[in-house]
């Protein structure tokens, strides 16, 4: 994967596929369409290897996700400045029920749990794990205020939110770094937000590219991965998609797939 691409303004850069890590630290209460278990940690170790091998540079994780941070802090190869990290704050997940907090102390005191769980000395992008209130959140919590604070102290490099809503998607395009959004062929709507960054230079970087692996019944023809790929990563503004998978033969196919429609988009350039 040769086509790294700046993340926007925030002076980090991506590959153009992330790998979603929610599967090596939760199976219950996610919206994949088959149950799962979660893998051991040679399972683990196997897959960010071959994440590190392909060129694959974004890691995103989340408080959550279960034992994802801790695991990634416990078994990430390769050197820190290797890996772009990405986790989130404002959701806490425990007992089978998701809690959302995104006060200033909270958010505060999120990331720095983050940054022991990962090992970490910094975090590179932080994104506010939005529940749909998007424009409330960005508005009125103090969530960003709070990240800002993080981020003159030197423990985050790029602030943002995964967002819900356009709306809500369209002021953090103004407001942050980084916007997390959904898009795929059957999603499109936030293409706009992804439009909108690319003026006011924020990153984009893309969940659910594949449809949380709902993929299965797709009219697409052809191979609906590649499909669905070329269109995220060929759309205006957008610089990563994440896709997350335990298999590193899924991850090596998402690689290939986004390889070939980069290379086909600078063919017609």
């Amino acid at each position: 994967m040769a086509h790294l691409r700046a993340l926007g303004r925030t002076g980090l850069t991506v590959s153009p596929i992330g790998l979603g890590t929610v599967k090596i630290g939760r199976n219950q209460g996610v919206r994949y369409p088959r149950p799962f278990d979660l893998p051991d940690d040679d399972a683990v170790r196997t897959l960010l290897r071959a994440a590190m091998d392909l060129g694959v540079n974004v890691i995103d994780t989340a408080p959550a996700y279960g034992t994802s941070e801790e695991r990634l802090g416990r078994l990430l190869p390769g050197r820190r400045d290797q890996w772009v990290v990405v986790t989130k704050c404002g959701e806490e997940y425990a007992l089978g029920q998701s809690s959302f907090d995104f006060s200033p102390g909270a958010v505060t005191r999120s990331v720095e749990r983050s940054l022991s769980r990962l090992r970490m000395d910094y975090l590179d992008v932080v994104l506010i794990h939005s529940d749909g209130r998007d424009e409330q959140i960005l508005r009125e919590s103090g969530a960003v205020e709070a990240l800002e604070d993080l981020r003159q102290r030197g423990l985050i490099r790029a602030v943002g939110i995964s967002t819900k809503t356009v709306s809500g998607g369209l002021l953090a395009a103004e407001r942050c770094d980084v916007v997390m959004i959904t898009l795929n062929p059957f999603a499109p709507a936030d293409a706009a937000v992804a439009r909108a960054a690319l003026q006011s230079g924020a990153g984009i970087l893309v969940k659910k590219a594949l449809a949380s692996g709902h993929l299965g019944d797709a009219r697409l023809g052809g191979d609906p991965v590649a499909t669905c790929l070329s269109y995220v990563l060929r759309s205006e503004g957008v610089h990563c998609a994440i896709v997350g998978t335990l298999n590193p033969q899924h991850l090596a196919a998402a690689v290939a797939a986004a390889d070939g429609a980069l290379r086909d988009e600078a063919g017609s350039g």
